[in-house]
């Protein structure tokens, strides 16, 4: 019997990561045609409202469904206005591990975002879920995303080489190019997220300076 995640919302201060909604559809459209979004992830280019609508309405909630993972949209507590997408995904229920990928909107980068929405899941993993592991793979020239991993506490272990393809403006700006890079991988296991907890906050993260866009997200086509 497959298992799966329940449906349910993680709150944090700032943030909620819940179900995607049909409201999210025109933001997620526009959030997944920025240049950077393109270079370092597979979605489409351009990104158009089906595929968004596709997205949110129907693959997202096939991956919880299915046992495979579950997918977040990413909003403000206070707004509701979408700042991105987590997806835990390539879950593994006998070893009880997963893997993290996110996108930012382009308006919420630089506020760390990233890593306070990977952590709030990380923890939700580990400590409802007792999973015993996370992953994250960063393109090798995506120091945004690496920088996300570090401030959540991942641990760098190893590259995977020539493992991920990445894409870049063509001369002129008028298409895009493709070209092989290495992926980094990272881990993040239930106690590394004891020693990052920040006394001085009361217990809690300090999220400055994460401010990433995207981690390597394989799966949109």
């Amino acid at each position: 019997m497959t298992s799966t995640f329940p449906d349910i919302s993680i709150s944090t201060d700032r943030l909620v990561l819940r179900p995607f909604e049909a409201g999210d559809i025109p933001p997620l459209a526009e959030m997944m045609n920025d240049e950077l979004v393109t270079a370092w992830t597979s979605a489409p280019y351009p990104y158009t409202t089906a595929d968004a609508r596709d997205w949110a309405l129907r693959r997202a909630p096939s991956e919880r469904l299915s046992g495979r993972g579950i997918v977040f949209a990413v909003a403000e507590f206070l707004t509701q206005r979408l700042v991105g997408t987590l997806h835990l995904r390539n879950t593994d229920w006998r070893t009880l591990t997963a893997e993290v990928a996110y996108v930012t909107a382009p308006w919420a980068r630089g506020e760390g975002y990233a890593c306070e929405a990977v952590l709030a899941a990380a923890e939700w993993l580990f400590r409802d879920q007792k999973f015993e592991r996370l992953e994250m793979r960063t393109a090798a020239d995506n120091t945004a995303a690496q920088q996300v991993a570090q401030k959540a506490g991942c641990v760098s272990e190893g590259v995977l080489r020539s493992a991920w393809i990445a894409r870049s403006r063509t001369e002129g700006g008028a298409g895009w190019t493709e070209s092989r890079t290495d992926l980094l991988i990272w881990s993040l296991l239930p106690e590394d997220l004891d020693e990052l907890q920040d006394p001085r906050a009361g217990g809690g993260y300090d999220y400055t300076s994460a401010g990433g866009y995207a981690s390597a997200l394989h799966d949109w086509r």
